[in-house]
Order: C-alpha cells, then sequence, then structure tokens
C-alpha cells in the first residue's frame, strides 16, 4: 500500500482528509493482523510502521511544550503520532472513549496547532466501531 515515495515536498503537500484516509487504511491492517486487546504501545509501533511504510512523516510520542504567559513549559504533553505535523492520532485500547479522551485530543490539537485528530480504540472487536474523528 505504497502512497507515495518519500520526498519531503510532497508530503508535506498531502492534505489532511487524505492523510486520514491513509492512517485509516493502515490502522484496518494492523488491526486485521494483530486483533483486538494487545497493549497501546504495540498498536502504536506497528501503525507507525505501515504510515512510515506508505511514505509519510511519522513521529511517535512526540513531546510538545505549554506556553504559559510566555513561557514555555517542557512539562507539556506526548503525542501518540502526528502525521506530517497535520494530523493527530490518539490510540485507545479502552471498553469505550470516555469524554477525557476526546477532550485530550481536543487539546493535543490545539496546542500543535493540527486541525485534525483521530482516536483509535484497538480495543473493539471491529475497528470501525473504535474510530473518532476529531475537527477544529
Amino acid at each position: 500500500m505504497q502512497y507515495f515515495e518519500k520526498h519531503s515536498d510532497t508530503i508535506h503537500m498531502i492534505e489532511e482528509n487524505d492523510i486520514s484516509r491513509m492512517i485509516l487504511d493502515c490502522a484496518f491492517k494492523v488491526h486485521t493482523k494483530l486483533g483486538s486487546g494487545l497493549l497501546e504501545k504495540v498498536y502504536r509501533e506497528c501503525l507507525a510502521y505501515e504510515l512510515t511504510k506508505c511514505g509519510l512523516d511519522v513521529k511517535q510520542e512526540k513531546g510538545f511544550p505549554v506556553v504559559y504567559d510566555e513561557i514555555k513549559f517542557d512539562c507539556g504533553y506526548r503525542v501518540d503520532i502526528i502525521v506530517n505535523n497535520k494530523v493527530i492520532v490518539e490510540l485507545k485500547v479502552v471498553e469505550n472513549f470516555t469524554i477525557e479522551h476526546t477532550a485530550q485530543c481536543l487539546t493535543y490539537m490545539r496546542l500543535s496547532d493540527c486541525k485534525l485528530g483521530l482516536l483509535l480504540n484497538f480495543y473493539k472487536k471491529s475497528l470501525k466501531d473504535g474510530i473518532k474523528r476529531l475537527i477544529l
């Protein structure tokens, strides 16, 4: 499922919706191969691997500082996956999403200037029941 050669000009021109489709394609592939109920870290590593194979720029557990009163604090947060510096992907292995999961992803999106976020729940028997798309 190679989408693009990995050229820095090409990967940054891809729109968020196209990136989102690629992320979901790769997530379905990972979920189909591994099933549900493993540790979040396993899904994160495998999803990052699949996304990288597609030629996307993928960063795992990327830290972002929090800016408060014009001061940067390195006690910020770590995003599970950020793709092409445009889409936040938060992975969960939980029975159901909570309002806290949504708030966490929205906060990460706001602080990183990403307009699109995906919450993916690999606990679900069918991944399609564990997808939440968030837009700022």
